[in-house]
C-alpha cells in the first residue's frame, strides 16, 4: 500500500451520487434507489469491502507468484453484516476465498494466513482514528 492515499469526494448535481477522484482515476459512488440515490455507482459499504478484496487478490497473487505456485485465479467475495445489524459499535465482515490452481493443502492454508496480512485487512483489523476538520 502507497505510503499516503488522497481521495477527494465530491457531491455530484444528482441525488447522492458522489464523483471520487485520487488524482489519476476518477470513479462514482451513489446509493440505491431504494434509498434515494440514483444507483450510478457502488454504494459506499461495496466501495470499502472493495478496497479489502482488491488488496486481498493482489496480495495472495503477490506471495503466490513470489514463491512461484501454481494459483492460477483469486476471487473474494465479502459481505457487511451478513446475519443483520450487530451490536452497536461493532462491524461483522465475512470473507471468503476461492483459491484456483494445483495447489497443496498446505499451500492453501499459508494463502489464507498472508490474506490475513494483506495491507487493508491490517488496517481494518487495528484501531482507526479519523481526524475531521473543516475547511475555509
Amino acid at each position: 500500500m502507497a505510503a499516503e492515499a488522497i481521495v477527494t469526494a465530491h457531491l455530484g448535481a444528482a441525488g447522492y451520487t458522489t464523483q471520487l477522484s485520487d488524482g489519476k482515476h476518477e470513479w462514482l459512488a451513489d446509493e440505491p434507489e431504494s434509498l434515494g440515490g440514483g444507483n450510478l455507482g457502488p454504494a459506499p459499504a461495496a466501495l470499502l469491502l472493495s478496497s479489502l478484496g482488491a488488496c486481498t487478490s493482489i496480495t495472495l497473487h503477490m506471495y503466490a507468484r513470489r514463491k512461484e505456485w501454481p494459483l492460477k485465479d483469486v476471487k473474494v467475495t465479502l459481505a457487511m453484516n451478513p446475519d443483520g445489524k450487530p451490536p452497536a459499535g461493532t462491524t461483522q465482515i465475512t470473507r471468503k476465498i476461492e483459491l484456483a490452481g494445483d495447489l497443496s493443502e498446505e499451500q492453501r492454508q499459508r494463502l489464507l494466513e498472508i490474506a490475513n496480512a494483506c495491507p487493508i485487512h491490517k488496517v481494518l483489523s487495528g484501531t482507526i482514528a479519523i481526524d475531521s476538520s473543516l475547511v475555509e
